[in-house]
């Protein structure tokens, strides 16, 4: 049994089959000869999952900004068989202005191995092959170690496939104090990422106003449905960030730290100096902040805000009495 080819291996070869033929190849000539399709080739017919294949490679290509043809001679006139594709390589190139250093092909190479996970995986390996199939390559050598970036809400893929198709989602969402998940009709705008952590911004149907929603509090999975929606006017990613920043600046917590601790040296690190001990913390998410505060124990005491102060001592009653309490 042949060795598998990777979808990079096939995707590339495609390409550079493509830009070197001037009249163009028939699904036939591609099937048969290029690496990737040709392995699972048969010559006799059989060939329909070969053929979906090629269809999905044809849109990854043309994802890319690959100027893919399909040329149709007037003899041949609603023929899909004689269909010939080709990629003219005038269209192709980058600028003439536009050059990369063996350094800057390496850092693409290594934001690449980054990305190898999560939402921008694709689009990475996608963007290398782009490059490759130019003969755009490094030998420069990549020292120490490649990071590893995810998205690891499973509801950002979805989302972005949603954002794209301009398609209404429904998901359950869980609020800070509520034990009941409420469904979401949302028309997603944009997926931004703010304090660490991934938000959708969009128009709730069900309020009938522009609303975000932090997709760590999204239960269960995100639904896209076949209703479409027009694109707003404005920058959407915009507006959530702005929405997040005033939420942000508006909540101040002031915060007694133990000095030499890991409370001191991480939330002192937010924060600006307050006083003898003290620092004053802005936040976004009262929640999630009083989660951060409370597993530091000891080595921090709020002082303010009042809702805080509640927030993170029931957490830490929570954690006592799930061991059986606390002795004196």
């Amino acid at each position: 049994m042949p060795a598998a080819v990777s979808n990079e291996e096939r995707l590339f070869s495609l390409v550079l089959a493509l830009l070197a033929t001037e009249t163009g190849l028939t699904k036939a000539d591609i099937l048969s000869s290029v690496q990737g399709y040709r392995q699972r080739y048969r010559p006799n017919g059989g060939n329909a999952s070969l053929e979906r294949q090629f269809e999905r490679d044809k849109e990854d290509i043309r994802d890319l900004g690959v100027p893919l043809e399909s040329i149709e001679l007037p003899a041949d006139q609603g023929a899909v068989q004689y269909t010939r594709y080709r990629i003219p390589k005038g269209e192709y190139d980058l600028p003439a202005d536009v050059t990369f250093t063996p350094q800057e092909i390496a850092l693409l190479d290594l934001a690449a191995l980054a990305w190898r996970e999560g939402s921008l995986s694709g689009e990475s390996r996608r963007a290398l092959l782009k490059l490759r199939s130019l003969g755009i390559e490094s030998e420069e050598p990549l020292i120490g170690f490649a990071p590893r970036l995810r998205a690891r809400d499973a509801a950002f893929d979805p989302l972005r496939a949603a954002i794209e198709h301009r398609h209404v989602v429904v998901f359950g969402y869980l609020k800070p104090g509520e034990d009941r998940v409420r469904k979401r009709r949302l028309a997603p705008l944009a997926l931004v990422q703010f304090g660490g952590r991934w938000h959708v911004h969009g128009t709730d149907l069900g309020a009938g106003a522009r609303r975000t929603f932090l997709l760590s509090r999204i239960a269960g999975a995100v639904e896209e449905t076949a209703e479409a929606f027009d694109a707003p006017d404005g920058e959407p990613a915009e507006e959530a960030l702005a929405g997040l920043t005033e939420v942000f600046a508006a909540n101040r917590a002031l915060l007694e730290l133990e000095p030499d601790t890991d409370a001191a040296a991480r939330l002192g690190s937010r924060g600006e100096a307050a006083g003898e001990g003290l620092v004053a913390v802005h936040y976004s998410d009262l929640a999630l902040f009083a989660d951060d505060v409370a597993a530091f124990g000891p080595e921090v005491l709020v002082l303010e805000p009042a809702e805080l102060v509640a927030a993170v001592r029931e957490r830490l009653a929570a954690v006592a009495a799930a061991h059986g309490g606390v002795d004196g």
